[in-house]
């Protein structure tokens, strides 16, 4: 599995994200089905707005690339994405480009111009098998600077003469360095083989970039590229198309100021992966919200009922459990579908719950609930998401809060004092108190619980 991964020059936004969650949770999917999956993941860390950021930073391109490397590694890990087989840099791969241009020129589908190597799209008769595009109606791809000494208007750079200033690399055509296409081509050749399994991308890829990958590969090696391509859909944020031109772009980082990963990757995972999908503070609210219920239902079945859960599980129901998952992520990797069937369990196992306290343990509560927590569990690897202890991640959520947990236990103190006088008004104002402070209370016969709400 080959994905094209992030250019460096800048911090990444969510819908690097989006991408990133995809195609871990698919790499996680295909490795829970046994498979042996050999999965690379590249860097661009030399292209033109790699060197206008250095210019501006007044810094050299290669510490720009490398900082933001470092930073995209860290933004990763704070979601929970697993690292690939191979996350090679295109720097690192110069002489297997330069290879496959050569080959390209050798196979007459490529030209040399004054130090300039380009493709020739006419020679390629495939060429719009992907993206649907007619030839004859296509103008410049995007990345391709208009030069009047190309052959034809759409041909596109495999390798750029160097310019006073900029990073180069010796080449049989002069200094220069490789144009953004070639580096897939030449990387995925590298590491995965002539054919692959599976490509991925932002559906902004599909043109020109992935078709282009399509034509190099193909002319070079005479084999097929890919068997199958997926791309994610775009992410809007608050329903507007995210965009440097309208100013709303949304790096990781920022996200993560104010929710966890875990919620940030569960609003990913509920669309599915082809589709749109709007970023909204409210969406946010929302999958924490989720977050929240699930990880209070296990801190409930962990706490009221642990000889109940830790029993042995009854594999059979176990597995019928996890084919509902199984049969959503075998429908094109459809993990929206899987997420809703988390949360219908997490509705059952609180109604079983609910019903115990009443009418007492029976023996469809005893078999059930080990098996939905054992579930639970298993969801966990293929999502990358509900596989934590509840005490892990309520403690997270305590850290960002605005008042300390010694505030807190004073001001219940003061409200059970208020309670036990009748003094029921200012039992509320202490409650709406702590409400503004994003703490949530809740009566039970064993005392008043506290929790965090999202935010």
């Amino acid at each position: 599995m080959y994905v094209c991964g992030p250019t460096v020059y800048d911090l990444s936004h969510i819908g690097h994200a989006r991408s990133a969650v995809a195609f871990d949770v698919i790499y996680r999917y295909l490795k829970y089905k046994g498979f042996n999956v050999i999965y690379t993941r590249n860097y661009t860390d030399i292209d033109d707005k790699i060197i206008n950021r250095a210019n501006k930073d007044g810094v050299s391109w290669k510490e720009i690339a490398e900082r933001y490397v470092k930073a995209f590694d860290e933004d990763m890990d704070a979601l929970g994405v697993v690292s690939p087989t191979y996350c090679p840099k295109a720097t690192e791969t110069i002489k297997e480009m330069i290879d496959v241009i050569q080959t390209l020129i050798d196979k007459g589908f490529a030209y040399e111009l004054n130090g300039d190597v380009y493709y020739s799209i006419r020679k390629f008769k495939d060429y719009g098998k992907l993206s649907g595009k007619n030839i004859e109606e296509l103008e410049s791809g995007a990345r391709v600077e208009v030069d009047e000494r190309k052959k034809d208007p759409l041909d596109f750079a495999l390798w750029k003469a160097s310019k006073t200033g900029e990073p180069s690399w010796p080449s049989p055509w002069g200094e220069g360095r490789p144009g953004w296409h070639i580096e897939c081509s030449a990387m995925s050749q590298k590491f995965l083989g002539d054919t692959i399994d599976i490509h991925g991308g932002g559906k902004d890829l599909i043109f020109p970039h992935h078709e282009n990958e399509i034509a190099q590969s193909e002319a070079a090696t005479g084999k097929p590229f890919v068997r199958y391509w997926l791309h994610n859909g775009f992410v809007n944020i608050e329903k507007e198309k995210m965009s440097k031109s309208l100013g709303n772009i949304l790096t990781i980082r920022d996200s993560l100021k104010n929710y966890s990963a875990e919620a940030v990757r569960v609003f990913l995972l509920s669309s599915h992966y082809r589709s749109p999908i709007d970023y909204s503070q409210e969406s946010l609210r929302n999958a924490e919200a989720e977050l929240d219920r699930f990880y209070e239902t296990m801190e409930r079945m962990e706490r009221d009922w642990p000889d109940v859960v830790n029993a042995e599980v009854n594999e059979e129901q176990k597995k019928l459990l996890l084919q509902s998952i199984i049969n959503a992520m075998d429908d094109d990797f459809n993990t929206a579908s899987a997420v809703g069937f988390v949360f219908k369990e997490v509705n059952r196992a609180n109604r079983l719950m609910d019903s115990a306290k009443i009418t007492g343990v029976d023996k469809e509560f005893q078999e059930v609930l080990p098996v939905i927590r054992a579930f639970f569990k298993e969801v966990g690897k293929i999502l990358g998401v509900f596989n934590r202890m509840p005490e892990e991640y309520f403690g997270e959520k305590k850290a960002r809060l605005v008042i300390s947990e010694e505030e807190i236990k004073n001001l219940l103190l003061k409200r059970d004092e208020a309670k036990k006088k009748k003094d029921f008004k200012k039992a509320d104002d202490i409650r709406n108190e702590l409400d503004k402070k994003g703490i949530v209370l809740e009566d039970t016969s064993k005392g008043t619980i506290w929790r965090i709400k999202a935010t």
